[in-house]
C-alpha cells in the first residue's frame, strides 16, 4: 500500500549530524554535552529538560548558530529527491522535530526546500542564552507520534523516517517505518521484533516505498 502521510525526523535523518548537539558541544562544550546525554539515557532528566538546560548554555545569536551548523553539518543530499517524488505521487510529507524552527527553516531555505512543511519547537534568543518555546507539554516537548496517531484516525497510511531514541513512539504510531541503518531506533525495533525498513539515504526510502521516477 502506498503512503498517504510520510512523516521525517529532521536532527540526524536529514543531516548527519544532530544539529542542536553540535550547538551544545561548540558553545558548552563537549563535557556538558556528555553529562546532559548520561542523564537522559539514565532517565534522571526528560528531553524537555535536557534541551531547556542546553539551550541555556548556548549565546550565539541565530546568525552564528547557523552559519556554524551550514559549515559543521551535512543536509543528505537525496532528500530533495525524495520530497520530489512525494509530490509526484501525491503523498503528504512533513518534518517532525523537537529541535530549532528558525534554524531548520534556514536550511531547508538553503537547500532550495522552503516548501517542505516542518514543524518544530520554537525559540527565543538571547544573549544571555536561549530559551525553548516548546509545542506541547509532553516529556520531550514536541509529541511527534500525536500527529502520526493524528493521521492514523483520519484514515491515511502513515510511514515514519527516522533514527533516534526520541521517534520510538512515533515510529511505532505508524503502519510502516524506515530507520537509519546503524542508529538507535534500527536497534530498538530489531530488538522487539517490530517490523522496519533498514535505509542509509533518502534513495532508499525513495525506491522502497515511492518506487523510481516513471517514464
Amino acid at each position: 500500500m502506498i503512503a498517504d502521510r510520510v512523516f521525517v525526523d529532521y536532527d540526524g535523518t536529514i543531516t548527519d549530524l544532530d544539529t542542536f548537539d553540535v550547538l551544545v558541544r561548540t558553545y558548552a562544550g563537549a563535557h556538558f554535552w556528555q553529562e546532559m546525554d548520561d542523564r537522559l539515557v539514565a532517565g534522571s532528566m526528560t528531553l524537555r529538560d535536557v534541551l531547556s538546560a542546553q539551550a541555556a548554555a548556548i549565546t550565539a545569536s541565530l546568525d552564528e548558530a547557523d552559519e556554524l551548523l551550514a559549515r559543521e553539518t551535512r543536509f543528505d543530499p537525496s532528500f530533495a529527491r525524495f520530497v520530489t517524488r512525494c509530490e509526484e505521487r501525491g503523498v503528504d510529507l512533513t518534518v517532525l522535530s523537537s529541535g530549532v524552527q528558525p534554524l531548520i527553516d534556514r536550511a531547508f531555505a538553503r537547500n532550495g526546500l522552503s516548501r517542505v512543511r516542518v514543524i518544530a519547537n520554537e525559540i527565543v534568543i538571547s544573549p544571555q542564552g536561549w530559551r525553548f518555546e516548546f509545542r506541547d507539554d509532553s516529556e520531550n516537548g514536541h509529541d511527534k507520534a500525536a500527529a502520526v496517531r493524528k493521521a492514523r484516525e483520519a484514515g491515511a497510511h502513515t510511514v515514519y523516517v527516522s533514527h533516534g531514541a526520541s521517534d520510538f513512539d512515533a515510529a511505532l504510531a505508524a503502519h510502516e517505518r524506515f530507520a537509519k541503518s546503524g542508529r538507535a531506533l534500527e536497534l530498538y525495533l530489531r530488538e522487539r521484533g517490530i517490523a522496519f525498513v533498514s535505509f542509509t539515504s533518502f534513495d532508499d526510502v525513495r525506491e522502497r516505498l515511492l518506487g523510481e521516477q516513471d517514464a
